[in-house]
């Protein structure tokens, strides 16, 4: 399906679409006017004699240097080739269709002065696939994102190297491949395609896309870990956050009480529990999580105004003046940028106080050691604690705000930047990390071998929705049957492999699943045995835990970014779907598949196992194999 997309007017569910699932875009033939009058004023000042900058001068210190109309073209060229100073790794494709989508957007609000070639060259790179090799470092975020931009018009003249079905080559041969010519830059064209913000927004968009994945499945997460843990709902009701007021806080708490009505584990302890209180990281979630989701989506307006804005330099206005400003700063989007990467390190510190919570013995209320049956003997989840915890130290050392940062740059021309374009990149990273914490949270289903799939996980939590609205886009997301969890967090599937389901957790072994013949899966998984005890104490050997997640986070998000009104919205409970948690009676092994069948790769949710018990007390900390 094509997206045709209106300059000024581009939402970020649009946006989204764009990044995640590779949608072909057409530019509105509304924009059409305006990039030919925008090309025809340009056309006429570098015939004149009047100096206009980027037209008919040289660039940043060189501004002062006429030049003759007659060498307006090779000046271009040498733009593009001398700001050809990239280096790094390659930034991933979906980031590079991102930019060249934005830049796009940029060139059809018709101020830039190029001509409609342009436009219809970068469309076709995009329909066909042809995505210029863009080093990943080399923009100071003022100016433009100069390098990175200048690798991407490089190739629409035929130089530098570009990526064709799969293969990266000589840039002149991949546009030969697909049937497409090189352009030979007009004035001020070279300028117009490397000035912009557009490599810094595409990736603090790609950052917020990703932190808007990972904070819905972590809300999920922090539920699963309330109960778990055997954490009290009171801290969640609803006047306690309508008294603060703020929206986000409001609307996580309303959807932890949706998640967490009607569990059996919850009803277990409601009376005669002896705790007064629980820890934070189970207390504060809703005025975490839900300043994060506020940040978010102030980051999210941010974005959404730069994604449409004309960025280069100099602009032809409306009354055809052609004037040199400013727009190539990129402070709105590194401050942006800034606010996603302190929501990330936040939403990965929370999560990470809960693993921590759970498998310490002192503080987790009665569940064994590191979450084994034998702890001692099998070390648990001792590690995955102690990887949780390296991610998320990780994240709070990047999270350092970026946009404090400047340094004079083009003898001290530019004097002053925004260094958006790393502050975004590093959101990359951090939400990687973000995302297998939340997946180490998140239970590690071991009782299920699946096949490894290329896409996200498909997990979700038993019998209840969240769906998230946004306006003005009218945006809905949910956690459902058909949408997936960030990319990133399938990662973790080849980090673990699982165990024989009879014993504890561990890394090792790789199963096959019968209905896949010769497909190898490796997923964590972690046994949390939640034993059913009405008053604190286990009746005989006839209550077995049973903890069963169905589908735990299946479907975080595929749809939507987050949106500037972006909302929660807790749904019904889904037809025929039980609760997150399950008991089953007596030999709750017979029913293991039952838990297993609705886990993920990953293991994104709890897995069962019988633990038959004498009668005992949950502070004894006494668990009987």
């Amino acid at each position: 399906m094509a997206e045709t997309l209106t300059p000024g007017q581009v939402s970020l569910r649009t946006l989204a679409d764009i990044y995640w699932n590779v949608t072909e875009i057409t530019l509105s033939e509304s924009a059409y006017p305006g990039i030919e009058r925008a090309a025809a004023r340009i056309a006429e000042v570098a015939a004149g004699n009047a100096p206009v900058y980027g037209v008919n001068t040289g660039f940043g210190k060189l501004a002062s240097i006429r030049i003759e109309s007659a060498d307006v073209a090779t000046l271009q060229r040498n733009l593009i080739l001398s700001h050809c100073c990239g280096v790094g790794e390659p930034l991933a494709l979906d980031i590079v269709r991102l930019f060249m989508v934005l830049k796009l957007m940029s060139l059809g609000r018709g101020a830039s002065g190029v001509r409609p070639e342009i436009v219809a060259l970068m469309q076709a790179m995009l329909k066909a696939g042809v995505l210029p090799v863009i080093p990943e470092k080399g923009s100071v975020g003022a100016s433009g994102d100069l390098a990175p931009l200048a690798h991407m018009a490089a190739a629409m003249i035929g130089e530098g190297e570009a990526f064709y079905e799969g293969e990266r080559l000589p840039a002149a041969d991949a546009l030969s491949r697909a049937g497409l010519e090189p352009v030979v830059l007009s004035a001020k064209e070279g300028l117009a395609l490397i000035n912009g913000t557009q490599v810094s927004t595409a990736l603090a968009l790609a950052g917020l896309f990703r932190a808007e994945r990972a904070l819905q499945a972590a809300i999920v997460t922090g539920a699963l870990s309330t109960d778990a843990a055997m954490g009290s709902t009171a801290p969640f009701a609803e006047e306690i956050h309508t008294l603060r007021g703020h929206r986000g806080q409001i609307e996580v708490a309303a959807t932890l009480r949706e998640l967490l009505n009607g569990s059996q584990i919850r009803a277990s302890h409601a009376e005669n529990d002896e705790r007064v209180q629980d820890p934070y990281c189970l207390r504060c979630y809703p005025q975490v999580a839900g300043a994060c989701l506020d940040l978010l989506r102030q980051a999210a307006a941010t974005l959404e105004i730069e994604a449409n804005a004309a960025t280069d330099n100099p602009l032809v206005l409306s009354d055809g003046e052609v004037v040199s400003g400013g727009n190539f700063h990129a402070e709105p989007v590194a401050f942006a940028a800034d606010m996603i990467a302190l929501a990330v390190a936040e939403i990965g510190s929370i999560s990470q106080r809960r693993i921590a919570m759970l498998v310490d013995p002192a503080l987790s209320f009665g569940l064994p050691a590191f979450l084994s049956p034998k702890p001692g003997l099998n070390s648990g989840l001792m590690i995955a604690e102690v990887t949780s915890a390296a991610l998320m130290s990780e994240n709070k050392q990047l999270s350092h705000p970026a946009s404090v940062d400047s340094t004079p740059t083009s003898a001290n021309q530019e004097d002053h930047v925004s260094m958006a374009c790393h502050g975004a990149r590093r959101l990359l990273q951090m939400t990687q990390n973000l995302s297998n914490i939340v997946g180490i949270e998140n239970a590690f289903d071991d009782q299920l071998s699946r096949p490894v799939v290329s896409d996200p996980l498909q997990v979700r939590p038993a019998d209840l929705r969240i769906k998230i609205l946004a306006q003005p886009a009218y945006i809905v997301c949910e956690i459902g049957a058909f949408a997936a969890i960030s990319r990133d967090v399938a990662k973790i599937v080849g980090l673990s492999k699982q165990a024989h389901r009879r014993r504890p957790l561990r890394m090792s072994g790789g199963l096959k699943h019968p209905a896949y013949p010769g497909v190898r899966s490796a997923h964590a998984g972690v046994r949390i045995p939640v034993t059913r005890a009405w008053n604190r104490h286990i009746d005989s050997e006839n209550e077995c835990g049973h903890a069963c997640c169905q589908c735990a986070l299946k479907c975080v998000f595929h749809e939507s970014p987050v949106a500037q009104h972006i909302k929660l919205k807790p749904d019904r409970l889904g037809a025929g779907f039980r609760h997150l948690f399950n008991c089953t009676y007596r030999y709750g092994r017979e029913r293991i598949g039952e838990a297993g069948m609705f886990g993920g790769p990953c293991g994104l949710g709890f897995a069962s196992f019988g633990i038959h018990t004498r009668k005992a007390h949950r502070s004894e900390n006494n668990w009987q194999g």
